[in-house]
């Protein structure tokens, strides 16, 4: 119930979704509605619009980058084992001896540093630090010149492209799938009303045969014969049903709808060929909306800009940072004895890339030679979607003119099949000219609405190769 209300709420159909549409056996859907459903609860589409919002947080997150960064940060030491520095008094000359110059204390001068080289043989140094050291505080940094992190911006703008071209493409080929499969529906419908009015007429000469038996005007011969001849085709009955049970699930699928929600065509097939010469006429071999082509030309946009961003490594980036932070060390209890004490910085930082291996060279190579590799895709991409068009275009000519045949036959096959069956009635025909005048009328409509169906399933391909459905936003 959930889902037969979600799918009138996308639809936008609230008028079937009243009391008696709840009291129906099956809903009846005209294709536009079907369309509408599936373009709302498919899971592909869902997915492809899941991913055009993903790559927009993408660019949001690189024009990020180009705002301050700002972080906090602490930091503890507990000293083990301290650092020891020893002085060397002798680089002093005769300020180490604590002395003057004079002759007469030579020799005392002498003694004294022989007395100060014995000392430092056995001094253990200076122990220089605290036990405990912190320091907290921010920093912060700002890009000024950053070439790389501007052409990622432009980058991300095309990949936002591509990914909602994706998204149409996607919704284009699953238009074109529920055309097909609403088609195939209408096919199997209107394909067993046919079997069904084959299988009515073998009753009806069956029950007829019957009563002229009973009455004596008629063998056991005709009625056995008659018999099996409607027996014969309740086989076809049942493989119609299945046709239209297996063409409603996919169409069910590809709407997003539960297996068990009950879906009936609107229209027969028969309604399309008041507007097939029209539609016929119109048609158009511009192929200028074809999704492959507008994704190769996005691709190779976005194959250029990432030589731009490649080359942009080259160019030197220029950054300002700022610093604010207060540092304490004591000594003993690491929870007391606090002296904090502020610092603060500011500067700028420039990075000029000079040498990497030749990394970036390559990393250029490689992206120019993607970017003509898809260049030489699109000619090839060109021509086999232009040939594709005219044959399609050609192909529903040939549907069209076999269309105009087939009518005329089912017209003539109808005519001739009530002929035989008044003949049949007053005596004037036999059983084998009745059944013979009934399985080519059925063959005339099965062979016409097969052609429709063709027909159909051609201009729904043409309208894929163009891109020519109207999607709405």
């Amino acid at each position: 119930m959930h889902t037969f209300l979600r799918f009138f709420a996308f639809a936008g159909i609230a008028a079937v979704c009243t009391s008696t549409a709840y009291a129906q056996a099956d809903s009846v859907l005209t294709l536009d509605q079907c369309i509408a459903v599936a373009l709302s609860d498919n899971p592909t589409i869902r997915i492809a619009d899941m991913e055009i919002t993903r790559v927009d947080y993408t660019r949001k997150e690189t024009l990020g980058q180009l705002l301050p960064s700002i972080s906090f940060g602490a930091n503890y030491n507990r000293m083990l084992a301290k650092q020891v520095a020893y002085m060397n008094m002798d680089d002093f000359g005769d300020f180490g001896a604590m002395g003057g110059t004079g002759g007469e204390n030579n020799d005392e001068t002498a003694a004294s540093r022989a007395a100060s080289s014995e000392n430092k043989k056995s001094d253990n140094g200076i122990k220089m630090g605290l036990d405990n050291s912190y320091s907290l505080g921010f920093s912060a940094s700002l890009p000024l010149i950053a070439p790389q992190l501007w052409q990622s911006l432009s980058l991300t703008d095309s990949q936002i492209l591509r990914s909602v071209e994706q998204a149409r493409s996607s919704k284009l080929e699953l238009v074109n799938q529920v055309k097909a499969a609403y088609y195939a529906l209408m096919l199997a419908e209107d394909s067993k009303q046919v079997i069904q009015e084959s299988y009515d007429m073998a009753a009806f000469t069956y029950e007829t045969y019957s009563k002229q038996y009973q009455a004596g005007a008629a063998s056991d011969y005709d009625v056995l014969r008659t018999s099996v001849a409607m027996k014969n085709i309740e086989p076809e009955l049942m493989q119609a049903d299945v046709a239209i049970k297996r063409a409603r699930l996919q169409l069910q699928v590809l709407m997003g709808l539960d297996s068990s929600f009950p879906v009936t065509t609107s229209q027969r097939l028969s309604d399309y060929e008041q507007n097939m010469y029209a539609q016929a006429l119109s048609l158009s071999h511009d192929y200028s909306g074809n999704s492959e082509l507008h994704l190769n030309a996005i691709e190779t946009d976005i194959l250029d800009r990432t030589v731009k961003l490649q080359k942009a490594a080259y160019y030197p980036t220029l950054a300002l940072t700022a610093n604010y932070n207060w540092t304490s060390s004591s000594n003993g209890s690491p929870f007391k004895n606090f002296r904090w004490n502020p610092y603060s910085m500011v500067g700028i930082t420039l990075s000029v890339p000079l040498f990497e291996g030749g990394q970036r060279y390559n990393r250029v190579r490689q992206a120019t030679i993607q970017a003509n590799e898809l260049r030489l895709q699109r000619e090839n991409i060109e021509r086999n979607v232009s040939m594709q068009v005219n044959l399609a275009i050609d192909n529903i000519g040939v549907n069209v003119k076999q269309i105009a045949s087939c009518s005329e036959s089912v017209s003539q096959a109808e005519r001739a099949h009530q002929i035989m069956k008044d003949s049949f009635e007053i005596g004037a025909a036999t059983y084998l000219d009745l059944r013979d005048s009934e399985l080519s009328l059925t063959r005339a409509r099965l062979t016409y609405y097969q052609a429709i169906y063709n027909y159909l399933i051609a201009l729904s391909e043409l309208e894929l190769l163009q891109g020519t459905y109207p999607l709405g936003k």
